[in-house]
């Protein structure tokens, strides 16, 4: 099964400047940045991304917005609950359970959540089903709107030239993508670790959000210099992994590893109780998940397929793979469809191929 690989026990996540492909640079630099992603891709899955382009006044903008939104009272935050079933709004703690998506019964995760999308809306020319592009729910806290909007096209860009990178690095041209990421059902998850109590008990194996792959395309990662975000490697071992100053965490989703037949590597990572000495400290992050078209069709790659390497998944659209994970992670429901993902969690048991 594929998985992270160390070196003498550490897991590198390496660092890579994705300047050429934000400016006219000669094939040469691109090439290089290619390959980078693709040696990441086939060797841990994650990747620290410099060279991105955001302005440090957006992120500061977006993280005083996020901060003031959390910081109300917990009152005033339901307000914004949304239905299960429903990708947008509030999630209050403990009201989620990432581990289900794997199909694992676990303890409820510690984390509340915002969430905002691609709308319907966005595409008037396509007819697109609202229960899959759902319609925001916009919080009144001042600047919250205008500043979150501006992350999102942010990390959408990000995500975007990460898509062109991935399309070079398999040899299939930077613009193989964009007819399956078009109208792409793109989330902003934003992410706070603190509960309403510092000194809040924890049960028995608690955790910030619990072990899980990704399951769209690329997720772009923010979050605080505060330890939490683990790695699992090919042994079963966890590594704790926080970017670097001015990086951002792009990791592979499970649609990628599957376009790839596992050639590249969907991680398994969680996020633990963020607890020193004790007690909760404040720890916040935003995931920007870029998912691909709900009627695109996943299946493993021509040129990622050989009789030494079969295919090793069936054909899904991407609306069915994700209303599959996110019946259980929001849902309750334990997912059925995860037996390669959840393999990764006993690196000694056999292959479900």
């Amino acid at each position: 099964m594929s998985g992270a690989q160390t070196r003498d026990g550490v897991l590198d996540v390496p660092v890579i400047d994705i300047t050429p492909f934000r400016i006219d640079a000669h094939g040469g630099a691109r090439d290089a940045v290619a390959a980078a992603v693709d040696q990441a891709a086939r060797t841990v899955g994650f990747m620290q991304i410099v060279g991105h382009g955001i302005p440090q006044q957006t992120l500061d903008a977006f993280t005083r917005a996020t901060e003031a939104f959390f910081g109300q009272e917990l009152s005033a935050k339901l307000a914004y609950r949304c239905p299960p079933g429903v990708n947008r709004g509030y999630s209050p703690p403990k009201s989620e359970a990432l581990a289900n998506s794997l199909g694992l019964v676990s303890t409820a995760d510690l984390f509340e959540a915002f969430n905002v999308g691609a709308q319907a809306s966005d595409f008037p020319g396509l007819d697109l089903s609202p229960t899959d592009y759902e319609e925001n729910v916009w919080p009144d806290t001042p600047g919250f709107r205008p500043a979150v909007e501006d992350w999102f096209a942010a990390a959408g860009g990000v995500s975007r030239t990460m898509m062109r990178i991935v399309g070079r690095a398999l040899d299939l041209g930077e613009e193989y993508f964009a007819s399956s990421t078009d109208h792409s059902v793109d989330v902003l998850r934003m992410i706070n670790y603190r509960l309403p109590s510092a000194d809040v008990e924890l049960e028995p194996d608690q955790v910030g959000m619990g072990a899980h792959t990704d399951y769209g395309i690329v997720t772009v990662l923010w979050a605080d210099a505060v330890p939490g975000l683990e790695i699992l490697d090919a042994e079963g071992r966890w590594h704790p992994a926080q970017p670097a100053t001015g990086a951002l965490l792009v990791n592979l989703g499970d649609a990628l590893a599957r376009w790839t037949n596992d050639q590249w590597i969907s991680t398994m990572h969680r996020v633990a109780a963020p607890v020193v000495d004790g007690v909760l400290v404040p720890r916040r992050s935003a995931a920007f998940f870029h998912d691909g078209n709900v009627d695109a069709v996943i299946a493993p790659l021509p040129t990622c397929v050989d009789t030494e390497h079969p295919a090793r998944y069936e054909p899904v659209t991407v609306g069915e793979h994700l209303r599959a994970k996110l019946a259980g992670s929001r849902g309750g429901a334990l997912a059925t469809v995860a037996q390669r993902e959840v393999a990764r969690l006993d690196p000694t048991g056999a292959d479900p191929r």
